[in-house]
């Protein structure tokens, strides 16, 4: 019975953790599709860090820009 509680502890553990890896970031602007990496994020943070830098100018703002991870 003791195993199967640590088994369960451990699997719901897993399942419950965020996973971080590598995510792309994409935005359109004026037909124009730029993207750049984004490492070892959660898809939280990374889409965080993809729509933030667009608005605070590390790629062009305005027009027709939008940007989200991949």
């Amino acid at each position: 019975m003791k195993k199967l509680l640590i088994l369960g502890v451990v699997f719901g553990g897993l399942f419950l953790t965020s996973c971080k890896k590598d995510w792309t970031c994409e935005c359109q602007s004026y037909g124009e599709v730029t993207t750049y990496p984004i490492y070892n994020k959660t898809k939280k943070n990374a889409r965080a860090q993809c729509t933030g830098e667009a608005s605070i100018g590390l790629i062009t703002v305005g027009g027709d820009n939008s940007c989200d991870i991949r």
